[in-house]
């Protein structure tokens, strides 16, 4: 009963960014609104034109369709339909139909009168993309730089990029990305393990209160950040994996073009060792 009186009041007009009321309506659980609409026609058409491309291409293997970008010497130029055209169309499909998620995120926000938090994370995400499709191939100066829609060829896009610039794994700012993947995971699997933790406690007991899950850290690592800070951390590690991950991709091909390991070569010249026999010159 409390949850349809808060419905009453939730669902009423306003909040909306464009279009007024003409979309502001429901269906079932589900907020419409005019960017729900228009992550629908983004969406439906991208997935319509990847079949059209896959009906045009010489197999139905799902591991091997592939939407390729236009070839490198393309440039920046729109390319024929079938020779990158239709990977031109679905990347601005793909980009209209995530932007109008994340701007009926905002809607829904401002109904509940809570913070952008979901859609600001969100759009760390975007920006991933975005990168990878757009911003780095545009710096590049040609959209073949991009990867293809295809599960095996994007995979290979991945290996052959990686080794373009000899181990990839070299790349500094991909260390910090990674770092960051891998710290959000562990704070995530910690964070979710205690919450249900103290909500299974022993049989006969009552569940635990947020001063217990404090005290566990405390008692743990000697120092908890509290339950509102916790949160903040956990968003912190994931906008910063999405973010760094963009970025160490993007620097490869426009600031940085040889093999990632000849960066390191400041590391060897320190003045600690770089004179020392037999030290790490040799």
């Amino acid at each position: 009963m409390a949850l349809l009186s808060f419905e009453r009041k939730y669902r009423v007009p306003g909040g909306t960014l464009v279009g007024g009321n003409l979309f502001d309506f429901w269906v079932g659980p589900f907020y419409v609104g005019f960017f729900g609409v228009t992550t629908f026609f983004f969406a439906a058409l991208g997935t319509m034109l990847i079949f059209y491309g896959a009906a045009m291409g010489p197999t139905w293997n799902p591991w091997l369709i592939s939407i390729n970008p236009p070839p490198i010497e393309n440039g920046l130029a729109f390319a024929p339909l079938m020779q990158g055209g239709l990977w031109q169309i679905i990347t601005i499909c793909a980009i209209g139909a995530f932007v109008s998620w994340a701007l009926r995120e905002v809607e829904i926000c401002r109904k509940l009168g809570i913070g952008i938090h979901v859609p600001v994370a969100f759009g760390f995400a975007i920006f991933a993309y975005v990168t990878l499709v757009v911003i780095r191939p545009i710096l590049m100066g040609s959209w073949g730089y991009a990867f293809p829609y295809g599960i095996f060829s994007h995979l290979d896009w991945v290996s052959n990029t990686g080794y373009t610039y000899g181990n990839f794994h070299y790349n500094p700012v991909h260390m910090i990305a990674i770092s960051f993947f891998f710290t959000n995971a562990l704070a995530l699997a910690l964070h979710g393990g205690l919450i249900l933790s103290a909500a299974n406690p022993p049989k006969g007991e009552l569940m635990k209160t947020p001063d217990h899950e404090d005290t566990f850290f405390r008692d743990l690592i000697g120092y908890s950040v509290g339950t509102l800070g916790i949160h903040r951390l956990g968003m912190l590690l994931a906008i910063n994996a999405a973010f760094w991950s963009a970025i160490c991709i993007m620097i490869s091909g426009t600031i940085w073009f040889d093999q990632w390991v000849d960066w390191w070569d400041w590391w060897l010249q320190l003045p600690f060792w770089a004179g020392i026999p037999g030290g790490v010159n040799g």
